[in-house]
């Protein structure tokens, strides 16, 4: 599989290192958060689409915002996943660990495969900086080590040599070791310079001392990589086969943003989106504030109860009204959320979820808003829910939650996690005429009671599926009150009438239940009857069908399912279910999907559950697999 280049290099007189082709490589860059991590990994990942390899990503950002340098609490990481064929998850066990401090290292290494390339800063390494990282002696001496390729590079002392002449001072060249690791990083999986030396030029154009600086410690950590004869080959990934057509790398949280942007421009209709800051969602704030020009207009609230408020306020006004928000701020909305619920109408809130409980694990994922999605108002209160199930899939989902937000009168939670808000992968960016078009009308005459009576407007007066009218205020003959306290059916009068009451809870629960009409049915990857079928939802897809695909690879008969729609669920859901003799639900939570399957379908699902605020590995998945069908 090595391609072995035996020419001599007749500029260096020196023989190139042989390639080793591999299908697939997972690394991880791992320091200090003000190291330049997070943006090693981006220009890593960004230059591997560019050469047309498939990617996953799993970025890792440490929890406390200012945590003391050096120490565990402070770790940055930013995993890769790239390979010539196509993949769902950003890898499982790393085949390269790059590790700027003690404290990366011991945070990290446990991930690192037997044999594993481990590219440590050495410089890093004084007394002090160990026992921040709680160890006793180096890891580089005591033998600890001796089952990875060790590679130890002295990085802060030869960046600081590559920049001497730029003039910087010692923090300011310090900035730029980040580019050294990855220029070596780059040497060794055959990448060009190229894309991230454009960058270089972009960023840094009106510093020229900073510019050269960056490009400097760049190629020398490249140029390094041919004088370390502890790496004697270079591995070479090919291109993946994938379907033509023009690809960006995305985010779910940049998907969210063009989705929202995409879907109200289509719909001619205004969006209003009203978020307060909160980790991992902050970003779809951050990017809708810069599409002003395509008429969305942003707005960064005093809390949470006041953007969810005017959201609500938009939409009464006509306008598409978006909140986004994590877990902790679902239950600050979730009054209000009642208020969009007895007052019918449209409303998307985004849950970016993250480990709870109250402030939880605020950069990590978890999948535990399900419940409180379905549940977590007071009275009945029922809300449509979905969830996208990779980065790309959350710029659908997203015209899937305003198609049926305003279709259907009704607010939308739309599931997202830390993992699918931050990991990136290729996505094909669609063309216009591709994408659906929602139909958005209001009402612009008062409806007639057909006794004689002057036709007045009718707030809550339905059509077969139970949908009233979206009204926009000041519109002639159209004057009407909506608001939180009971109201009479078709009249909108408010009414306390216990059979009144009844009637308006069941209506809202069927309008809900009416929408398993206008979705698609569950799909099964696999057979469509076996052994064992392994359901999810949202960002476990990838891994559950990798590790499904492996088990049919090895003669089993097992199968995928995956909801993107959970309330209400798709028609056919119990029929899928039943046809299968085992169901295995992985959850990144304690088991609330399985919980609601039990429930609603009463199948003996059982549950696979993690709530470490890490993604799934597949073969955890796989493991659990071979059990079941044992």
């Amino acid at each position: 599989m090595s391609v072995l280049n035996t020419a001599q290099d007749p500029a260096s007189g020196q023989r190139p290192r042989p390639v080793q082709e591999v299908e697939e490589v997972t690394i991880r860059f791992c320091g200090d958060s003000g190291d330049g991590m997070q943006l090693a990994g981006t220009q890593f990942t960004n230059t591997s689409a560019i050469l047309g390899n498939d990617i996953s990503t799993l970025p890792d950002f440490p929890a406390e915002i200012r945590a003391p340098a050096g120490t565990l609490a402070g770790v940055s990481g930013f995993q890769i996943h790239f390979s010539s064929r196509d993949i769902h998850t950003p890898g499982d066990k790393l085949n390269a660990l790059v590790a700027m401090n003690p404290a990366a290292l011991k945070t990290n290494l446990r991930d690192l495969e037997p044999g594993g390339i481990l590219i440590v800063n050495t410089d890093a390494f004084a007394t002090s900086d160990l026992h921040k990282a709680g160890y006793k002696a180096s890891p580089l001496e005591d033998g600890s080590l001796k089952g990875y390729r060790v590679i130890p590079v002295k990085v802060t002392q030869l960046n600081r040599q590559a920049v001497t002449e730029c003039k910087l001072s010692p923090r300011e060249a310090d900035r730029c070791k980040n580019f050294f690791a990855l220029g070596l990083v780059y040497w060794l999986y055959e990448r060009s310079l190229d894309p991230t030396l454009r960058y270089i030029q972009q960023k840094f154009s009106k510093n020229p001392a900073v510019l050269e600086a960056n490009t400097r410690s760049l190629k020398a950590g490249y140029n390094l990589g041919e004088t370390i004869e502890a790496l004697p080959v270079h591995y070479k990934v090919a291109k993946a086969e994938i379907k033509p057509g023009t690809y960006r790398k995305i985010t779910g949280n940049e998907a969210i943003a063009l989705g929202l942007t995409a879907a109200a421009n289509l719909a001619t209709t205004q969006l209003v989106y009203a978020s307060y800051p909160i980790t991992p969602a902050s970003d779809i704030l951050h990017q809708l504030a810069e599409y002003k020009r395509y008429g969305i207009r942003t707005m960064q609230m005093e809390d949470e109860i006041a953007a969810v408020g005017a959201a609500i306020g938009a939409a009464f006004g006509g306008s598409i009204g978006v909140t986004g928000t994590s877990g902790p701020g679902i239950c600050l909305k979730a009054e209000a959320i009642g208020l969009a619920v007895m007052t019918e109408l449209p409303l998307i809130i985004i849950d970016v979820q993250r480990g709870g409980p109250s402030t939880g694990l605020p950069t990590k994922t978890e999948q535990a808003d399900l419940l409180q999605a379905m549940y977590g108002r007071n009275g009945e209160c029922p809300a449509a829910i979905i969830a996208p199930c990779s980065p790309a899939d959350c710029f659908h989902m997203v015209f899937e939650a305003i198609r049926l937000a305003v279709g259907f009168m009704t607010p939308v939670f739309l599931l997202s996690d830390g993992y699918l808000a931050n990991g990136a992968e290729p996505w094909m960016i669609p063309k216009l005429e591709d994408l659906p078009r929602i139909k958005i009308a209001h009402p612009d005459a008062p409806n007639s009671n057909g006794n004689g009576e002057a036709p007045h407007f009718l707030p809550y007066k339905r059509d077969e599926r139970l949908v009233r009218q979206w009204a926009l205020p000041g519109t002639p003959g159209l004057e009407h009150r909506i608001g939180g306290i009971e109201k009479e059916d078709v009249t909108g009068k408010i009414n306390y009438e216990p059979a009144n009451h009844e009637h308006m809870v069941k209506t809202r629960a069927k309008k809900i239940a009416n929408i398993a009409n206008e979705i698609p049915e569950l799909k099964v990857n696999g057979p469509e009857e076996g052994d064992l079928l392994v359901i999810g939802w949202g960002g476990t897809y990838g891994t559950i069908l990798t590790a499904v695909e492996r088990a049919q690879r090895k003669g089993h008969k097992v199968a995928q399912a995956h909801l993107r729609y959970l309330n209400p669920m798709p028609k056919n859901t119990e029929a899928v279910l039943r046809r299968y003799k085992k169901v295995l639900v992985p959850e990144l939570n304690n088991g609330q999907l399985s919980l609601l399957l039990r429930a609603f379908f009463l199948v003996d699902a059982v549950g696979l559950n993690k709530i470490q605020g890490r993604p799934f590995l597949v073969g955890e998945i796989e493991q659990k697999i071979e059990e079941m069908l044992k």
